[in-house]
């Protein structure tokens, strides 16, 4: 079951602040995580892009099946590009709990186009109103508002139906993980983060008010796609705990992280339109609490996270050092 909204703010307030010097070592990824022992993490990250594309390009609908219209903007957003964070991170923390890729990959892929779908709709003018996306125009922009929400709709759907490809385990049912699943992408996780997102626009928020934004809008989603990887391996409880304060410190690191990107990079570096956040008079950290100060605070949740991991072996190699290219990202 998903942690409540209290569960979150403890962890938060109980993490230990403790330095984490890696850096990226080189060795070879493998399906299995015995083969990991340090890691390439641009070969990883790569070989992982190109499995979940793979997939993913299995399991939507072609572009030509009827109506193709509607298709082809499924496609058009979730091939345009991004980054994978979250199957990534799926597929990374089955391998963290000895478990097999392959498990966790429909698991990974719904999470993506959950994802995906929240993307498309965010774009949309009566939302965030963005005209660029991944580095190239928004759904909306390409195929007009009807078809973009249609797309959306279709993209969170079309995710229950891939996730169904998975298989429960000894300790987790498929009523378990697809509760997970729409406890996350429901209305008191990502779209009560959207909400509490559009009403804090041209409002001075506090702290508290701005982490809810984030603990929901991102981190919630980041959380889940961790615990999902982990239930397919079958973990045990004690380290299911761990992946989830490990992905609820992680989500909010990665938003902050984001939040000062909007401010520091140029569009073209980001693939999508900078200072947005500016215009619109977001909620953010830097606009909250200044551009130094969530500097130190992405340190310090990327501290946290890593923490989460020390009951892990080195099986949790790939989401240690993906909590450090994260933290380090400039797009």
């Amino acid at each position: 079951m998903l942690p409540r909204p209290k569960e979150f703010r403890d962890w938060a307030m109980n993490f230990r602040v403790e330095h984490h010097a890696s850096s990226i070592k080189n060795v070879i990824s493998s399906h299995r995580v015995a083969a990991f022992g340090n890691v390439n993490l641009t070969q990883y990250l790569k070989s992982r892009q190109q499995m979940i594309d793979r997939a993913l390009d299995r399991f939507l609908p072609k572009e030509n099946a009827a109506p193709p219209t509607i298709h082809k903007a499924m496609r058009y957003s979730l091939f345009a590009g991004g980054k994978r964070l979250r199957p990534i991170l799926c597929l990374a923390a089955a391998e963290g709990c000895k478990g097999r890729v392959r498990e966790a990959l429909p698991l990974a892929c719904a999470m993506e186009c959950i994802h995906t779908y929240s993307l498309v709709h965010d774009d949309l003018p009566s939302m965030d109103n963005d005209d660029f996306r991944r580095g190239r125009a928004t759904c909306h922009k390409v195929f007009g508002d009807g078809i973009a929400v249609l797309a959306g709709d279709a993209l969170l759907t079309v995710a229950f139906q891939i996730a169904a490809r998975a298989k429960p385990t000894r300790r987790y049912s498929m009523s378990e993980m697809f509760r997970e699943i729409s406890i996350a992408a429901g209305s008191r996780r990502l779209i009560a983060g959207q909400v509490a997102d559009l009403e804090a626009e041209g409002k001075k928020v506090s702290r508290a008010e701005l982490r809810y934004i984030h603990e929901n809008k991102t981190a919630a989603m980041i959380t889940t796609s961790v615990r999902l990887g982990a239930m397919s391996a079958n973990t045990d409880p004690g380290k299911l705990r761990a992946i989830t304060k490990f992905g609820y410190a992680l989500g909010l690191a990665f938003q902050v992280i984001d939040d000062i990107l909007d401010v520091t990079q140029t569009s073209e570096k980001l693939g999508k339109s900078a200072g947005k956040d500016i215009a619109a008079q977001k909620a953010t950290y830097p606009a909250v609490i200044g551009l130094e100060a969530s500097r130190a605070e992405a340190r310090r949740l990327t501290n946290a996270a890593q923490n989460a991991l020390k009951i892990f072996g080195k099986e949790a190699e790939p989401l240690r050092e993906l909590a450090n290219y994260l933290l380090a990202r400039e797009y």
